[in-house]
């Protein structure tokens, strides 16, 4: 009896396993069924995000494409696109609840991969495609105008997307005001590369608070916002973004499958813990820290775990990368980082990461030719 995969989420790490299923697995073992289910309709190169948000730069279509056309060179009846949100998953009957335009459809499953990711605790700037495409689209144009309007600007969240973000902002608007707000006090949650980080931004003369953290925000009458810190310091901008706050999409989940900071409890096979055949990767498990690469890496280790199921063998360990990397565009001609724990040469960061921000590689994931 053919088998039933299903895929939840459409971006990096759902992208990843569906093709590699279709181009690797499906030649052999043709007695299976990929479905994925994605809210968003379009895939959405994020990495792309601090400098998509700046007006002018980089067209939509360069880092945002339409998912179904990749697919459809598969044989139809290997696979199925439902554009929806999954809003629950019965573990006894196997079977995902999604939301779908229509209405509501039950989805069974045999085997289930779980690539919902992670979303921003301010969920409306475009940092993460949670929503719907034309909803990812409003973002973006809404806060390119929101950026061109503004004189000052100040930026929440320290890490690795608010980095980069005023880096973008200060190389391409010398005349703007730029302040991070870093909740902590050290940029990049103290890893080892953040005094070069600071040194950089300080560099381009984007003013930094640290022990910053942000308790609330209100709009005043004359459109600008007052944040009120910790301290009860209050700061007005022309144009507050929150960069902060990473919360996994498990919501829908069995309580039993999570950890207490709700991400997925997985095993070092990426197999969620006391559920056999469902396994989860990417910003969903955050294991052994959300990024890109990592992403990558346990695509092809999940694959090659589900593929072995399939075939009745034993799985295998999840190694991930030989080495952490962690590196930061600062605009476009510089960047900051490290590989383990060597620090990379800025010239080397431009041509790896902050040349393009990867967004050539969006229409490879789309049409599964990066696997």
């Amino acid at each position: 009896m053919s088998k039933t995969i299903v895929v939840l989420g459409g971006s990096m790490a759902g992208l990843n396993i569906v093709h590699r299923l279709l181009k690797y697995t499906l030649p052999h073992e043709s007695d299976f069924k990929v479905i994925l289910v994605s809210k968003n309709s379009h895939f959405y190169w994020n990495c792309a995000s601090p400098r998509g948000v700046i007006p002018g730069l980089i067209p939509d279509e360069e880092y945002i494409q339409a998912i179904a056309p990749g697919l459809d060179k598969y044989p139809l009846e290997s696979n199925e696109f439902i554009v929806g949100s999954a809003t629950g998953v019965d573990k006894t009957s196997r079977q995902v609840t999604v939301s779908t335009a229509d209405g509501t459809r039950q989805v069974k499953y045999d085997y289930l991969v779980i690539a919902t990711g992670a979303r921003c605790t301010e969920d409306t700037l475009p940092w993460k495609a949670n929503n719907t495409y034309e909803e990812l689209i409003e973002s973006i144009h809404r806060t390119q105008e929101n950026i061109k309007q503004a004189k000052h600007i100040v930026v929440a969240g320290a890490g690795a997307t608010g980095v980069e973000l005023c880096g973008e902002l200060k190389f391409e608007y010398e005349d703007k005001q730029v302040l991070l707000l870093c909740a902590d006090e050290k940029l990049v949650g103290g890893d080892s590369c953040h005094a070069s980080m600071e040194k950089g931004l300080k560099s381009m003369h984007v003013e930094i608070k640290k022990s910053a953290r942000v308790e609330g925000t209100k709009t005043l009458d004359n459109g600008k916002t007052e944040i009120t810190l910790g301290n009860d310091e209050k700061i007005t901008t022309d144009y507050y973004v929150a960069t902060m706050g990473m919360v996994p999409n498990t919501e829908f989940l069995p309580a039993e499958w999570l950890t207490d900071r709700k991400y997925l409890n997985v095993d070092d096979n990426f197999q969620v813990v006391g559920e056999k055949g469902v396994w989860s990767l990417g910003d969903a498990v955050s294991r052994p820290r959300a990024s890109f690469p990592e992403t990558e890496a346990q695509g092809g280790a999940v694959h090659k775990n589900i593929e072995a199921v399939l075939k009745g063998k034993n799985q295998s360990r999840v190694k991930g990368l030989p080495a952490d990397v962690f590196v930061c565009s600062m605009g476009r001609s510089r960047g900051v980082g490290r590989i383990g724990w060597v620090p990379a040469p800025s010239l080397a960061i431009w041509a790896i990461k902050g040349r393009t921000l990867g967004r050539e590689r969006t229409s490879k994931y789309v049409d599964g030719s990066a696997f």
